[in-house]
């Protein structure tokens, strides 16, 4: 029987665009890290292990980065896993407390990113996106940068099939951007109107720029426990349970399924929700609050309808009956998501599960999600990485 896994501290930066700070991922490393361990009320020593994510940067910036805490010997892996690295990293730390290796370990991600659209930065090989790309434009009209015509190619799908309009997706920009007025810790904290979400310029069609998250420098960081550790060091008050965690890779039907949606990554992310709910025990209507990948508005749709919270062709619905925001069945990115908080890929999918931390234990201020703090609550996280690989998690107040 696998042994349960507590969340006991958390802690990030504010997530800024690249080069408007004078920081380096060292500094970014310790700010996260050291505001982790203050939360859960240990030192750097109590760490066994140490998992650390990061996009871009050279072999073993994270002993570097892990370097600004503490240097006790322990094994520290480097995790690359495109925009899911932060939560590959958790789901690493996650699984040596599962399996009773260790008693605590740290899950910590950064990213110092360059201005402007992802590139490749290895062109003298595969690129291993290559395939995903070819396969799309055989089914919607090529378009660089590749990454918003992936996402824009999959809600002109979903308008294709569903009749889903332009608005649908523009309400999610605007609905992420009035999220974030009240996260600090947010890269964008400006509200705007609709009609400005929607007469942004277009990026890719239906994407406009306000439905586009940006490049981001930042870190988090998520210390994680076995049971005894939190009986041993009296962190039950604070402790929040991962009651089910899973990650899923590309399946043949993301090829064979002839769906821009799947080369995306919907059916990998149904899957690894499927395994969640089973494990768990509960089901979509049972959650409170969630933090999905919102790289585009375009994914977050289609996600509703991976996680369950309502059958395929029906995202519209939850838009236009407001049922992912306050007030709703469920209020999702109440952090105002990658499109308005930022997205600095190695540390996006460890800002998910702080922000998911600070609603379960009610100290999420102007954000926080009434019913995620009351008894039983219970949140969802889900952060993918194209080429591909999904980690969704789930959490409850222990």
């Amino acid at each position: 029987m696998a042994n349960k896994v507590y969340v006991v501290g958390v802690g990030m930066t504010k997530f800024e665009k690249p080069g408007a700070k004078d920081w380096d991922y060292p500094d970014m490393a310790r700010e996260a890290g050291t505001r982790a361990l203050e939360d859960a009320g240990i030192a750097y020593d109590a760490i066994q292990q140490v998992h650390v994510g990061y996009v871009y940067g050279d072999s073993t910036s994270g002993q570097r980065a892990v370097y600004e805490l503490g240097k006790t010997g322990v094994p520290i892996t480097n995790v690359n896993n495109n925009c899911s690295t932060g939560s590959t990293a958790l789901y690493l730390a996650a699984q040596a407390i599962r399996g009773g290796l260790y008693d605590c370990t740290l899950a910590l991600g950064f990213e110092k990113m360059q201005p402007g659209s992802l590139t490749s930065h290895f062109d003298d090989r595969t690129n291993p996106m290559l395939d995903h790309l070819m396969a799309l434009a055989e089914l919607q009209e090529f378009s660089l940068p590749a990454a918003p015509f992936m996402f824009g190619a999959a809600g002109r799908e979903h308008m294709e099939r569903y009749g889903t309009t332009l608005e649908h997706f523009a309400k999610i920009g605007f609905k992420n951007h009035k999220h974030s007025v009240n996260n600090p810790y947010a890269q964008f904290q400006t509200e705007y109107t609709l009609e400005q979400i929607q007469d942004a310029p277009m990026i890719y069609s239906p994407l406009t720029k306000l439905q586009c998250s940006p490049t981001s420098d930042g870190s988090g960081a998520v210390i994680l426990a076995s049971e005894a550790f939190v009986d041993k060091h009296g962190l039950a008050d604070q402790a929040v349970e991962m009651i089910g965690q899973s990650m899923v890779t590309d399946m043949e039907s993301t090829f064979t399924d002839n769906s821009a949606q799947s080369l995306v990554g919907k059916e990998m992310s149904r899957e690894a929700a499927r395994q969640v709910y089973e494990q768990a025990g509960f089901g979509p209507e049972d959650v409170a609050v969630i933090e999905l990948h919102d790289c585009f508005s375009a994914n977050e749709l289609i996600t509703y309808e991976a996680l369950g919270l309502c059958a395929d062709g029906e995202a519209g619905k939850l838009i236009d009956n407001d049922d992912t925001t306050y007030g709703g069945r469920w209020v999702v990115n109440p952090s105002g998501g990658l499109i308005s908080k930022g997205h600095p890929l190695g540390a996006t999918g460890l800002a998910q599960c702080s922000e998911l931390t600070w609603q379960l234990r009610g100290t999420a201020d102007k954000r926080q999600v009434e019913r995620a703090a009351q008894a039983g609550g219970i949140a969802l996280q889900h952060n993918i990485g194209l080429g591909g690989a999904v980690v969704v998690s789930a959490y409850r107040r222990a």
